[in-house]
This record gives structure tokens, C-alpha cells and sequence, in this order.
């Protein structure tokens, strides 16, 4: 080969390597901005299959950190076939409760340069990204129109936010006066925003304690949107977002409500977009069905706090080797719950499981709920100031928790 001949093809393969000069890098950071836990809804909480054909569904989220560009990932999680969205848009939402949007300020999405796009069986698609700056705590709807229903729904009954179906392509309607109004999510698993460069995400898992059992809907006064406050208030820790994966009844081994958290542990946080820090709050309900129907002997018992330990440990090394800050809650008192009605037996097994959380190294930080919330005359009941129905908190206990979480932690 010619000098000349070499030359030429050493600046060819320098060109092919090179990126192109337009290709600067993205400046910032994508983090999840807002998520939800996805599962089959239960019969009374889905749709009518009529509600989603031809439909407009509109659903109010809150962004838990700001950004200069969004984009939105749907979802098909569970269904059994191909699920079409004909068209996807975004807008600020005008009040919560509304369906109305900011005047002049629809946007549609893309989604690989298209404006529809065919999610299929058991997947989730994210839109291509977005430019409009949204704020901190600001509400973002996104309404998307299905031509026909999902086989299979997934849907987030508890969204304690009011969502919006109307009849036929109003995609970019002002407002949707005439719709159906139910508070669930459904089709829609996160909100990603280009935030700063130290921008990260603490995503929770939990139960109806994180998902907010008896939180009015439109209010957001759960423990994590407090959190969320918090941490936004603080120029220290305004670069972190809080993702809550709590699905009610949730349980750590079994299905219920929802998978259960080791098997929704992978997409609820490891997946999870820009996630830095997690947080397990789960397994009071799996101490309180050992015995709900009947009594469990001892075996069943210790049984029970073996496997429940066994699952935390999975979760903790599994979250480590994503590099993740792994932080244990401890479970909070149930003894006065006239759902589960538990005895002493029952109490030793949740004092065993917090022992464990507690114990150094097991996870890297512990958010001790129990040692707030109890009653110290009765340390197996939630406070009488903070309770609400003796396994729940109430709105001003869900307030405490979130004033009650160490910031350290995150910094």
C-alpha cells in the first residue's frame, strides 16, 4: 500500500471515529421526576373496557424536581397484547381536581420521531425528549387517546390524584368538562426530567403507608410528598427527586395487591431512572396475614422472619451492586389494628424483623419509623396523636414521618 494510499485511509477511519462537531454532549442529568408502582388493577378499581375505547385519558402527576426537558414512559406492564396510543401530549396543569390546562401551552410528544406509537405486550416506551422547563412541585398533565382498550389494564389504583376519560380524540382539548372523573393512574409509569449534574433519586418502596391509605386525593400528604417538600426547600438537597413505589396491601414473599416487593424490586428501583438512594418500608402486612384467618404455630412463625430477613438481605445486596445507598425503615406498630388483630406472638415477630433493619451493616442507614411512632406507654401501637385506624398513620402521622426523616441521609 502507497504512503498516499495509508494516509487516506488512516483520516478516513480518524473521520468515521470522530463524533459530528452538532453532537455536543446533553448538559445536566435525566432523573425520574415523578413514578408510580404498576399492577393489575382490581376489579372495582379498573375501567370499564367501553371507558378506554376511543378515549381520551387525561392524569395529573407532580414533578418532584425541576428540569429543563421531560420525557414520559408508558406503559402496556401487563398487558397481553400490543396496546396502541394514537397520540401522547403534555401541558401544566391548571389546578388540581381539573382537567384544565394552561392556555397555550399544549405540547405533543414523539415517540422515535412519530406521533403514536404501539408499546407492546409487557413493556414500557419512553417518548423522545421534550424542551419545556417545568418547575419543582409543579403538575404536568399528560393525556394520551387509545383507539381501543388494553386486554389487560395496568394502572395505579392508588394515585390520591383525580385523573380524567372522555370520549373520542380530544388529546389537546383545554379542558374535558364532560369526562369521567376516577381517582387511579392508568398506562403511565414515570415522568423523566433533565435536571443539574448532581441530580439523583431516592426511590421508595413500600406499602399503603407509603402509597397514602386515607390521604384525600389532590392533597399530596403522603409521607413522600413531604418528603419531597423537604428536600426542595434546601438548596443543600433541591437536586433530589423522591419516587414513591408504594402499592397498598403490598407484601415482601407473596403477591397480593400488586407483585410482591422482591419481585417489583428490579423495576420499582433498580431501574429506576437517575436512582441513587432506596428506601424499604414493607412487611407489615406480611406479619399480619400469617394470622389473620387463623393461628400459625411456631414454626410458621419463625418461618415467616427467616424468609421475610431473607428478602430484605436480597434487596439490600442486589441495591449495592447498582451502587445504590441501601436504607431500611423499620416497620411501624400495628397492635391496636382491628384488621389484622394481632397478638404477642405477632408483636415479637415484627420487634425481630426491626432488630434485623437495626442492626449495623445490614443496610447502610436505617429511618427508624417505629422508635417515632409508637406510644412509649404502649409500644406496640402507633401513637394516639398520629394514628388513624391503628396500622395506618394519620394525615398529621403522615406529616410526622416525613418531617421525621434525617436529610442526612441524602447529602
Amino acid at each position: 500500500m502507497s504512503l498516499d494510499r495509508r494516509s487516506l485511509l488512516a483520516l478516513s477511519l480518524a473521520t468515521l471515529a470522530a463524533p459530528p462537531a452538532f453532537a455536543a454532549p446533553m448538559a445536566g442529568r435525566w432523573v425520574g421526576g415523578w413514578a408510580s408502582a404498576q399492577q393489575i388493577p382490581e376489579p372495582h378499581n379498573a375501567l370499564d373496557p367501553a371507558d378506554l375505547t376511543d378515549a381520551t385519558v387525561r392524569q395529573i402527576v407532580r414533578l418532584m424536581i425541576g428540569g429543563t426537558k421531560l420525557r414520559v414512559k408508558l406503559s402496556n406492564r401487563f398487558g397481553t397484547e400490543p396496546l396502541t396510543f394514537n397520540a401522547v401530549h403534555v401541558a401544566r396543569a391548571v389546578a388540581l381536581g381539573s382537567a384544565a390546562i394552561e392556555a397555550g401551552g399544549d405540547r405533543a410528544l414523539s415517540f422515535d420521531g412519530q406521533a403514536s406509537v404501539i408499546v407492546p405486550a409487557g413493556a414500557e416506551y419512553v417518548s423522545d425528549p421534550l424542551d419545556m422547563p417545568m418547575p419543582a412541585l409543579s403538575h404536568l398533565a399528560v393525556t394520551f387517546h387509545l383507539p381501543a382498550p388494553p386486554m389487560v389494564q395496568t394502572s395505579h389504583p392508588g394515585s390520591r390524584t383525580t385523573s380524567f376519560v372522555a370520549k373520542g380524540a380530544r388529546v389537546g382539548d383545554a379542558d374535558l368538562p364532560d369526562a369521567k372523573r376516577v381517582a387511579h393512574w392508568y398506562q403511565l409509569a414515570a415522568v423523566d426530567v433533565l435536571a443539574g449534574p448532581k441530580a439523583a433519586a431516592i426511590a421508595i418502596i413500600g406499602d399503603s403507608i407509603t402509597d397514602g391509605f386515607g390521604v384525600t386525593p389532590d392533597t399530596h400528604q403522603r409521607w413522600p410528598d413531604r418528603l419531597a417538600e423537604r428536600l426542595q426547600a434546601s438548596a443543600a438537597t433541591r437536586h433530589l427527586s423522591v419516587l414513591n413505589h408504594g402499592i397498598g396491601g403490598n407484601r415482601i414473599l407473596n403477591d397480593g395487591l400488586g407483585p410482591n416487593a422482591l419481585a417489583r424490586f428490579d423495576r420499582d428501583v433498580l431501574n429506576q431512572t437517575g436512582v441513587k438512594y432506596a428506601v424499604i418500608l414493607e412487611g407489615v402486612n406480611d406479619l399480619g396475614t400469617l394470622t389473620r384467618d387463623a393461628p400459625a404455630t411456631s414454626e410458621q412463625h419463625d418461618a415467616l422472619v427467616r424468609r421475610m430477613i431473607g428478602a430484605y438481605r436480597q434487596m439490600a445486596e442486589r441495591g449495592r451492586a447498582r451502587g445504590l445507598k441501601m436504607i431500611g425503615a423499620t416497620i411501624l406498630p400495628y397492635g391496636a389494628s382491628p384488621y389484622y388483630h394481632p397478638d404477642a406472638r405477632n408483636e415479637a415477630d415484627r420487634q425481630a424483623v426491626n432488630r434485623w433493619i437495626r442492626t449495623p451493616g445490614n443496610f447502610d442507614a436505617v429511618i427508624d419509623f417505629d422508635a417515632v411512632m409508637r406510644d412509649p406507654a404502649k409500644p406496640d401501637r402507633l401513637r394516639a396523636d398520629l394514628d388513624n385506624d391503628g396500622l395506618h398513620p394519620s394525615l398529621a402521622g403522615y406529616r410526622f414521618m416525613g418531617d421525621s426523616v434525617p436529610l442526612e441521609l441524602f447529602r
